[in-house]
């Protein structure tokens, strides 16, 4: 399997690479097969090693102490959580051949979900709310983000502003900039009054996993998990349940019209900045990032 480029500065990784890195680094697992997992994901490649690990190696190797962040996060979350969160069995640390920190974690069974078609919408739907319920409920410190990354996904919305302004400009012409901008504002000026919950704040279906009947396995990418608007939590509307489900995913969570208004402004965002980003290096996530626009666009206010 060829390793798509996802940034244009990311990092040669390959098998042979992984491979090395374990041999000399843990060498109790060096003889387990080795092989890349397509995940879909714009952070890490990912190599599943043996039937029970799995490699984890950041697209944009770091220095700072990313991993062991988010190490300690897993650790204090999963007692609260309803389904399997990734854990942090091994921190390789950087060679000249990789030049940061990389993980071995235990490998989690599923697959990721699709939207079309999903198998149980539904039961989906309801496990999706039972886990950002459970999330909300957490009752932990969060400590403040070490790196500008660590908030991405759920910085407040007037710093996303530029940003999504930037690319619906770039974006003009293969897609109605003028709704989406309208769209974009009407999200923005939706009222908050500040209430922060614990949020996941990437509930992408790359970073879930289901089982052949459907159902929510696991949960993956804590990074960018912390304390931040309830919102951040909405991805799973737009991005993977269908209209008729939505409505009893918002009805579990007791979504009120501002919030869902700052979630749905969220996901825009997001695809936005993606596709523009995407659109010259990876078709692929640049037209799923254009399938979330409209549906976004498209979906009833």
């Amino acid at each position: 399997m060829t390793r798509r480029k996802v940034h244009a500065d990311q990092a040669d990784i390959d098998t042979a690479l992984v491979r090395e890195l374990v041999a000399v680094q843990f060498p109790q697992w060096a003889a387990l097969p080795l092989e890349p997992v397509d995940s879909g994901g714009l952070c890490n490649a990912i190599y599943r090693l043996g039937s029970d690990l799995s490699v984890r190696l950041p697209l944009r190797p770091s220095v700072t102490d990313v991993i062991r962040r988010e190490q300690a996060k897993l650790a204090a979350l999963a007692p609260f959580l309803p389904v399997a969160i990734p854990s942090v069995e091994a921190i390789g640390a950087p060679t000249d051949a990789f030049p940061g920190e990389w993980s071995v974690h235990r490998w989690l069974t599923g697959g990721h979900p699709s939207h079309d078609p999903l198998v149980d919408p539904r039961g989906l739907a309801t496990d999706l709310a039972a886990f950002v319920d459970a999330f909300r409920r957490i009752d932990l410190p969060d400590r403040p983000p070490a790196y500008p990354g660590e908030r991405r996904t759920r910085a407040p919305m007037v710093e996303m502003d530029s940003s999504t302004r930037t690319a619906i400009g770039e974006l003009d012409g293969l897609i109605d900039a003028r709704a989406a901008l309208a769209s974009w504002e009407e999200s923005l000026a939706a009222p908050y009054d500040g209430r922060e919950v614990w949020v996941h704040s990437d509930l992408t279906p790359s970073n879930m996993l289901v089982s052949a009947e459907g159902r929510l396995t696991a949960v993956l990418d804590f990074e960018t998990c912390g304390v931040g608007d309830p919102a951040c939590d909405l991805f799973p509307v737009w991005h993977l349940l269908p209209a008729n489900v939505r409505d009893e995913f918002r009805a579990a969570l007791d979504v009120d019209d501002a919030t869902w208004l700052r979630g749905r402004g969220r996901v825009l965002s997001q695809a936005l900045i993606v596709w523009s980003y995407q659109k010259d290096t990876n078709p692929a996530i640049a037209n799923y990032a254009r399938h979330i626009i409209g549906e976004v666009l498209t979906a009833p206010r």
